[in-house]
């Protein structure tokens, strides 16, 4: 998007995939199904958005992968080993032209591995945005920071990371990811995320620069209910005024299917009227087979001296 003077949004809607990966790599989708690679290890895994035919055959698909998931039900399942030599947890690592990270993979019963990989394109904005800041140890907040990915690249770029999550077992989970990373001190917060901002709205805190990257639907530790709906307008509200003045960024990315880059647009606009280089669009990720999936929509702004 391009900047605008009278800062208001302006500009066309960006469509937008991971540049830097090694360790992964969509091969391809379809059929309401992934075939993908983290580091060695080739997965299929379930996918709702996937609606078109594969581009392999099916019988490629079965010679490629060495873990496939087998669902249950609409929320858990098993994944299913070629052999009992291959493990269930495993290291990948990420690295853009600043910084480099490092994950520990794992199967779970959700489908999930512990990666969103195409927030890679997020974590590029986050280290390029920290490297324009004149601000000393700049102080960067992620919510619903899942295992750290967007925590980890702050860390790296320099930044003063406080890392929030609900979940206590993903937070432990991103803290293995810092020690794999060779990182250290980032905070480790386990609360609702809104419970967290407003706190800190009341300690006159500020950051630097705001992740948000928010269920659909999510728990607090204390049963507290989230529905992006009918709470992410309440959280916008509240998160810009945790905005330094001087220098900042802010992402908000959204995976749920009813919500369009204008609904984040307009989110982004109704809650911070003053902002300027406002972008929004779209991630995917490009199979090697020839498709592109859609997997969110983002809103993100940055502002330095």
């Amino acid at each position: 998007m391009q900047k605008s003077t009278s800062g208001k949004a302006a500009g066309s809607i960006q469509l937008l995939t991971p540049q830097h990966w090694i360790d992964y790599e969509l091969i391809d989708c379809g059929d309401f199904e992934k075939l993908e690679r983290f580091g060695n290890l080739m997965l299929i895994r379930p996918e709702p958005q996937a609606v078109w035919k594969k581009a392999l055959d099916e019988s490629e698909w079965t010679k490629l992968h060495h873990i496939r998931f087998k669902g249950r039900s609409a929320t858990s399942g098993e994944w299913i080993r070629k052999n009992s030599q291959i493990p269930d947890r495993w290291y990948i690592s990420y690295k853009n032209s600043d910084v480099e990270i490092k994950f520990r993979l794992a199967l779970t019963s959700f489908k999930h591995v512990g990666i969103f990989p195409e927030q890679a394109v997020n974590w590029d904005y986050i280290s390029s945005s920290l490297k324009k800041f004149k601000t000393e140890s700049p102080k960067v907040l992620n919510l619903f920071a899942y295992t750290g990915g967007a925590s980890l690249i702050a860390r790296a770029a320099g930044a003063d990371t406080t890392h929030v999550d609900s979940i206590k077992q993903v937070v432990t989970w991103a803290n293995e990811n810092q020690e794999h990373s060779g990182l250290k001190d980032i905070r480790w917060v386990v609360e609702d995320a809104l419970k967290f901002v407003k706190r800190e709205i009341k300690r006159g805190k500020t950051y630097n620069g705001i992740i948000l990257d928010p269920p659909a639907y999510g728990h607090g530790p204390n049963g507290e209910k989230w529905k992006l709906e009918d709470n992410i307008l309440e959280m916008m509200a509240d998160v810009v005024k945790l905005l330094d003045p001087q220098e900042h960024f802010l992402i908000l990315n959204t995976y749920s299917l009813g919500f369009s880059s204008v609904i984040v647009e307009n989110l982004i606009l109704s809650s911070y009227p003053e902002v300027t280089n406002l972008e929004t669009g779209e991630l995917y990720l490009q199979a090697t087979a020839g498709s592109k999936l859609p997997l969110g929509v983002f809103g993100k702004f940055c502002n330095h001296l």
